[in-house]
Formats: C-alpha cells, structure tokens, sequence
C-alpha cells in the first residue's frame, strides 16, 4: 500500500477506528469473512440497519460526530453514520474516507420545509471506500424500518457500484436529487460544513429542540 493510501487506515480524530468498540463491532460483523469486498458490505448492513437514522442528532463537534459515539447511541445522520462506516472499514485494514455533496430532498414536507428554510441538504455524507482498485460510494443513512415508512426502496451496496440515493420512490415520485460533490476527505471537514451550514441554515429562535422532535413524531406518525 503507498504512502496516500495509508491514511485512509488510520484513525483520525472523528474516525475513531481503533477505538476498542470500534473494533469489536466491526470484527463481530465481519471478522470471519474472506475477503474485503465480503467485510465491507457486510459492515454497510451492520451500520445502515443497526444504527437508527435521525437528522435530529445534529452534534457538530468531534467528539459528537465519533464513530464511537455514534455507536454507542446507535442513532446518527447521514454524516456520522457514514463516519461510523468508515471506521468500521479502517480498523479491519479497509481504505475508507468520508464523500460529501450537496442534495435537494423532494420528499421533503411542508413542514420540514419551513423549518429548514430549504429543501437542499448540505454536506450529506456517503462512505467511499477502496475495493478491488477502485473508490466505491457507500451511503448507509437510511436504515430499512425508515425506508418502508416512507415508501423507499432500501440502498443496497455490492462492494463494487457506487450506492447513492435513488433519483425516485417506489411510485415514482421524484426523491433525492444530487445537485453537487464537494469531495472526499481523510476526515470531517468540519469548519466548511459549519460555514456552510451557518449562511444557509437561518436559526429561528423560536423553536426548541423538543419542537423539532414533535414534528419527527408527526411526520413519521403519518407513514
């Protein structure tokens, strides 16, 4: 392995990969399978359905978006469980790094519309990791339960073709839209994505975290 592909096995402050749970859950999932193509996709299942999917856990520092953390609450955003991802894949020697780009959701509601002020996602982040010579993107956001409650086919990913959210729902109705990349890091670029976040997110004072966690309730409720 060159010298580039060597951080991309390591640990970095948010990829926590040798934390020792870390290690435990990547090696319980995928410890006894042959090859890295086998491990990766199995570690994608482990992290896209066992880990619950909730944009509300928005913690935007590093000790936050740990993969660590992540996995001890097993609950995250695309973001921190695509860091999880990565981590899993680093402590088995698996090449990974964390993928970002920007997205307009169409199924977004009224609602969520109104309190995000936008229906474009940010920095949503995917898993890239190397196998057989080649980068493939793993986005391991939504976990199956979430999937059926919104009429979503669930991402697969084979080791091989990139898994990126599908462009329509299962009636055809138009879902995520990729509108840009923003490119793939060893790590969490976490100043950018504040910058970001902070021009195109407007706060409203208005609203607590409880009122955001009865509108998921809602909204969820409905499906």
């Amino acid at each position: 392995m060159n010298q580039e592909m060597l951080q991309y096995i390591q640990p970095s402050p948010a990829v926590d990969s040798g934390h020792p749970d870390i290690v435990d859950f990547a090696t319980k999932n995928a410890g006894d399978l042959p090859d890295a193509v086998s491990q990766a996709i199995s570690l994608y299942y482990a992290v896209r359905d066992g880990v619950r999917y909730d944009p509300y856990t928005l913690d935007l520092s590093i000790e936050g978006l740990k993969a660590s953390t992540t996995l001890r609450t097993r609950r995250g955003w695309c973001v921190s469980k695509a860091i999880l991802l990565a981590a899993c894949c680093r402590s088995r020697g698996i090449p990974a790094r964390l993928g970002f780009a920007d997205v307009r959701n169409h199924m977004t509601t009224e609602r969520m519309r109104r309190l995000m002020k936008t229906d474009v996602f940010f920095w949503h982040g995917y898993t890239s990791i190397h196998l057989s010579g080649r980068w493939a993107k793993a986005t391991p956001a939504f976990n199956i339960e979430l999937c059926k409650k919104f009429n979503l086919s669930p991402l697969e990913f084979d080791g091989t073709s990139d898994s990126i959210y599908q462009p329509f729902d299962l009636e055809g109705n138009r879902h995520m839209e990729y509108l840009a990349y923003r490119g793939e890091f060893t790590d969490v670029p976490l100043e950018k994505m504040m910058e970001t976040f902070m021009k195109e997110y407007p706060v409203d004072e208005n609203w607590s975290d409880a009122d955001f966690d009865s509108e998921v309730e809602k909204e969820t409720s409905k499906k």
